[in-house]
């Protein structure tokens, strides 16, 4: 994966999908462990009641390089003061206030959808909902989509793709589409581990890591951060 540039703030990407198994977990750990490994202080908010990020960092070796965990489903919780990487694992269902609340702490929100004709439904319901936030149709969080857990040869990923392709923001331009990341045990042998993709031998992930290059790409671009 290339380097990221770091900024004078802190850097905030939020990991959302009001549609429950999208994912959300294994991109948010693993665009975690991108930023750790490169050497920035990165903090992994789990806003989950389920939890499944807290017990990934749980599993996580000292060995590997850090990452701050915090459970933000109890009230009162706190970043630290020397993060230089947020990464936010939202709940499902997130709807409304609570959808606003965390667009507000972030610069950028990463849509994890997968290819079935139900979450295609509930991701048209939720591009109409953010859409409506004058967050997002002022550029003050940008948002991307990212075609996850897809099979290579599935006529589904074909259907997905067109689908994220004619998404558009509020100013009728079009809705980043960012990568494909194909559906692969690497993920969950990784997870089992407290590990991320990158942290596996590179020769059992050079194609996933050639995944991953157009979304961390688009990190480290000017078009992902706010105006």
């Amino acid at each position: 994966m290339d380097e990221c540039q770091e900024g004078e703030l802190m850097r905030s990407v939020l990991v959302v999908n009001p549609k429950g198994g999208s994912g959300k977990t294994t991109i948010a750990t693993n665009v975690a462990v991108y930023y750790a490994v490169r050497g920035q202080r990165t903090t992994l908010l789990d806003m989950d009641p389920q939890a499944s990020a807290t017990d990934w960092l749980a599993a996580r070796p000292d060995t590997r390089p850090e990452i701050v965990g915090v459970q933000g489903s109890a009230d009162g919780y706190r970043i630290p003061r020397n993060t230089e990487v947020l990464v936010i694992d939202a709940p499902a269902g997130l709807r409304g206030r609570e959808l606003s609340d965390l667009l507000r702490k972030a610069q950028t929100a990463i849509v994890p959808v997968l290819p079935s004709a139900i979450d295609l439904r509930a991701l048209t319901r939720f591009h109409d909902e953010i859409m409506g936030f004058a967050r997002v149709q002022n550029h003050q969080v940008r948002v991307a989509t990212v075609a996850n857990r897809v099979r290579e040869t599935s006529p589904s990923r074909v259907l997905l793709e067109e689908s994220l392709r004619k998404l558009r923001l509020a100013d009728n331009r079009k809705l980043p589409f960012t990568t494909v990341l194909r559906h692969s045990q690497l993920y969950v042998k990784a997870a089992e581990r407290g590990l991320g993709i990158l942290e596996l031998a590179p020769s059992l992930v050079m194609h996933e890591l050639e995944l991953w290059q157009p979304l961390v790409r688009w990190l480290n671009s000017k078009r992902s951060m706010p105006e």
